[in-house]
């Protein structure tokens, strides 16, 4: 009987929570939850915006591999890469450069005039592709303490109520106390994914420079030798063989 009794007495309700710690910590809490709350939407945003933005780099290389050194010529390769791509981007401006090169009054060279035109080209790709990652580095620093900021402001408020109200027992304290660290751990739950996302886009865009390099040094190669020297590739799969028609039979 006593048994069923405390079965179905109802439950106290928890009074803390993040809620209530929002309500407890006034301005200052609510700011920093909203602070925190942007970093993390922020986060997820660059995340996928760049992993479409490289995913679209690492297909137009392949795309270069399979069609770019297999055409007659540079402009006839050029055609063939999609129009907004990075490496497009870096053979027009190597046509560019070098037509450019003949207009020159001071004698150049035409490797070192060729070499400087794509290295700045290759710079502004990989410039574009690294751009965001600097928030998610200062997320990931900085949100923690953001986050411990928010648990301070709320442990002062806590004690103070707790010293007016003239209640010092654990109760009283371990309650306003524990609840203050929700702010800490929200820190870090926006810092964690912030860190890792760096890390990942990080090691991608190394990936995709190496690749953009080769390209550029091939590239460099070809125009200063005048398409004599380029990377070897294997030729276009034949075309399968038409089937013949079979012959009308008479009746």
């Amino acid at each position: 009987m006593l048994m069923y009794l405390a079965a179905a007495a109802p439950k106290p309700e928890n009074p803390y929570g993040l809620m209530e710690a929002l309500e407890q910590g006034g301005t200052i809490a609510w700011t920093v939850f909203i602070i925190l709350c942007g970093m993390s939407v922020g986060t997820f945003y660059i995340l996928f915006t760049k992993l479409i933005e490289q995913q679209k780099v690492i297909n137009q290389g392949k795309k270069v591999r399979a069609t770019f050194w297999r055409a007659a010529n540079i402009k006839e390769g050029s055609a063939k890469l999609e129009k907004n791509s990075a490496y497009k981007q870096i053979v027009d401006d190597g046509i560019k450069a070098q037509e450019e090169h003949t207009k020159l009054t001071d004698p150049v060279e035409a490797h070192d005039w060729l070499h400087g035109s794509l290295g700045r080209s290759e710079a502004a790709i990989n410039s574009s592709l690294g751009g965001g990652l600097a928030f998610l580095a200062t997320v990931g620093s900085t949100s923690p303490f953001i986050g411990l900021f928010g648990t301070v402001i709320g442990i002062y408020r806590a004690l103070i109520k707790i010293g007016a109200a003239g209640q010092a027992s654990i109760d009283a304290v371990a309650g306003p106390v524990g609840e203050a660290l929700i702010m800490t751990a929200l820190g870090l739950a926006v810092a964690v994914p912030a860190v890792l996302a760096y890390n990942f886009l990080q090691r991608r865009n190394k990936s995709i420079a190496e690749q953009l390099n080769g390209f550029t040094v091939d590239l460099l190669a070809y125009l200063v030798s005048n398409g004599a020297v380029k990377p070897s590739v294997a030729p276009a799969p034949a075309a399968p063989a038409a089937k013949p028609v079979a012959a009308p039979t008479k009746a």
